[in-house]
């Protein structure tokens, strides 16, 4: 297919801080991409690598979004102004899908730019075909699995042929097949037009076959510049000391349980579950869930889980069936966890949405931790020692007056695990609660699980839930797995 000219891209000396924060979310970043080069960013959690990709793709806002220092240029000409040059594909599937037909939404791009209109259905078909997308032009974009939707955000910025694509840990919630069928398709739409391509990935197998430079971002910029083989031959240690994710050198894992799970705490007996209402995704399901263990619920995209999870959680309305919960975890609340009000739920399910921004409430990361124990009416005292304990935790601290909106997707990640962690419930559903994370991050999360799992004492521990593509966690906490598949 034809293409745009691909662009190289060059940061001199470049750093964004976000208005509302202390911190620099990059600080004198130094490089340049030279056209049609294949690069894989690296870097902690934190490091800035999103922030780099949106101001590359001209995200970032004016002088009253933040500050910014030294040049970042496309072509020599300013990222932000360099219009229609660089598309950007984000985290989330379904953050990106704007209209309800996939052609309609491959076409939208195009039609912003203000290509003639005769060009851009032609544009949208050799799209589609390039990231072997099969469906009809008016296929409802809500029927589309996370993979489909991710390849239909990538079709939607080859269609416009900028010289630049950017893609933000784009299989990041993906299942496996839906992993390779995004790389795949990247790797063809890069081969047919020799645009320059810069990936921001956590793991990077999958994309090492594809790229030919990695850059590595640190707290005070560029920390390491190489071909994939040289940096992680001579850098692979020191990397995986600092959080980045090096093939071969696993994150630590916490000891198995030392004793077996506990009293069920919830019962699926029969359920059936639904995103709308008469119209079943997952069941009917028939499970446990016990105190002390970590239950694992894997499936293919568009399974059900996350409806699932919401399900146990009391969240959501079970098409048929019930959940029901034991005489320990009801506490006095009367009826199914559906019935109980968001205070009796506070401390008795905890839930944390797959998309972190859902359940973001606040304008600072303190004021988020305080939510859930205030609702509880705790003590003061109480409450700050609570947020304190998991801003340290969780490595929040210095982001404790941040807006939540301006973090990163891994910090967005661990403020929503510990805004949940403040109310010390005795069930955790955790849709995919190690996303976005780096190797050091992924570890303390998981082990902050573990001893919730484990308790302490007489305690039998806490029940979790994971609804997670992050085989790795399962087996690093010794999870009890329960397998459901795509409906047809």
């Amino acid at each position: 297919m034809s293409a745009g000219r691909p662009a190289s891209v060059e940061a001199r000396g470049w750093g964004w801080r976000y208005a509302t924060r202390l911190k620099w979310a990059v600080q004198d970043a130094s490089f340049r991409i030279e056209q049609g080069e294949r690069v894989l960013l690296l870097g902690a959690s934190g490091s800035g690598k999103s922030t780099l990709l949106a101001g590359l793709a001209g995200l970032l806002g004016g002088d009253d979004e933040g500050e910014q220092t030294g040049a970042l240029t496309i072509d020599g000409e300013p990222a932000a102004q360099a219009r229609g040059r660089a598309g950007m594909v984000l985290q989330d599937p379904d953050s990106q899908v704007i209209l309800a037909r996939a052609g309609d939404d491959v076409a939208f791009g195009c039609e912003n730019l203000g290509v003639p209109r005769q060009e851009i259905w032609p544009r949208v078909r050799a799209a589609l075909d390039a990231v072997g997308l099969a469906v009809a032009l008016d296929r409802s974009t809500s029927a589309l699995s996370g993979g489909q939707k991710q390849r239909l955000a990538l079709a939607g910025v080859i269609a416009m042929r900028p010289g630049v694509i950017l893609l933000d840990e784009p299989t990041a919630n993906l299942d496996p097949a839906g992993v390779i069928e995004v790389r795949d398709a990247v790797r063809r739409v890069v081969e047919a037009t020799g645009a320059t391509l810069i990936v921001v990935e956590h793991r990077l197998e999958v994309w090492l076959p594809l790229v030919d430079r990695v850059l590595v971002l640190g707290a005070s910029g560029l920390v390491a510049d190489g071909s994939p083989e040289a940096v992680l031959r001579d850098r692979g240690a020191e990397l995986a000391a600092g959080g980045v994710w090096v093939p071969g050198i696993p994150p630590a894992s916490p000891a198995p349980p030392a004793r077996a799970p506990g009293e069920t705490l919830l019962r699926a007996e029969s359920l059936v579950v639904s995103r709308v209402r008469g119209t079943a995704v997952a069941g009917p399901v028939d499970l446990e869930v016990r105190a002390g263990e970590v239950l694992g619920i894997v499936g293919p995209n568009g399974a059900g889980k996350s409806t699932l999870g919401l399900t146990l959680a009391g969240l959501v309305r079970p098409e048929a069936g019930r959940v029901a919960a034991s005489a320990l975890l009801s506490d006095g609340a009367k009826g199914d966890p559906i019935t109980w009000s968001s205070r009796a739920l506070l401390t008795r399910i905890g839930t944390v949405f797959q998309d972190p921004e859902h359940q973001l409430l606040t304008t600072t990361v303190r004021a988020e931790l305080e939510v859930g124990p205030r609702a509880l009416g705790l003590p003061p005292a109480e409450i700050a020692a609570r947020v304190e304990e998991l801003l340290e935790r969780l490595r929040l601290s210095a982001l404790a007056e941040a807006n939540p909106y301006t973090l990163s997707g891994g910090e967005k990640r661990r403020l929503t695990v510990a805004a949940m962690l403040a109310t010390r419930p005795r069930v955790m559903v955790l849709d995919e609660p190690t996303f976005g994370q780096d190797a050091a991050t992924w570890a303390e999360l998981v082990a902050i699980i573990a001893r919730l799992r484990d308790g302490a004492g007489e305690d039998a521990g806490a029940a979790v839930v994971a609804i997670t593509h992050d085989e790795t966690v399962l087996d690093a906490l010794c999870a009890r797995r329960f397998a459901i598949g795509a409906r047809s």
